[in-house]
């Protein structure tokens, strides 16, 4: 006989957040600055040829490398992801990383502490529980940063109240 989870018994969530990077240049962007880059680079590297320094051509063909990798490695990076879930039971969160290896911690709500650091431009927001530390949102501004721990901490705060209905509705960040 075989078992089938019932999406009933499943706590709901109550707050619920998908973090991932920005990246301002998109893929025509990317293509038309690729473009510029080579132009230029093979311009100024016939220039060269023609003046008899033919050696600089190919280290015009290794800068536009250069740009593509360096762009390509930050794309890959961009693939990067932070789920944010707070449930009747934990916070989840569960990074996957730009090659897609996943991890997962499970946080007792009761027990957690929000820290954002907004000093300097370092700034990290932390969630402290039972003496031990995990930064979430590296990869975000220090601004975006603030308003999700604003957001974590009023969805902690709904769902530590005791209420008749159970748990509040879900917040979506």
């Amino acid at each position: 006989m075989e078992s089938t989870p019932n999406p009933a018994a499943q706590p709901a969530p109550v707050f619920v957040a998908e973090l991932k990077p920005h990246r301002s240049l998109g893929p025509r962007g990317f293509a038309i600055l690729m473009a510029v880059v080579a132009g230029v680079n093979f311009a100024a590297g016939a220039l060269f040829w023609a003046k008899g320094a033919w050696p600089v051509f190919g280290f015009c063909g290794l800068d536009v490398a250069a740009v593509f990798l360096a762009f390509r490695y930050n794309y890959r990076q961009a693939r990067a992801r932070e789920y944010l879930s707070l449930d009747g039971e934990a916070l989840t969160v569960r990074r996957i990383d730009m090659k897609g290896r996943e991890r997962v911690w499970r946080l007792q709500p009761y027990w957690l502490r929000i820290e954002c650091d907004m000093e300097d431009d370092a700034s990290r927001l932390r969630l402290w529980s039972h003496g031990r530390v995990l930064s979430v949102g590296d990869f975000l501004s220090p601004q975006e940063r603030r308003r999700l721990a604003d957001a974590l901490r009023d969805a902690l705060w709904r769902w530590r109240q005791p209420t008749d209905a159970g748990l509040r509705p879900l917040d979506r960040v």
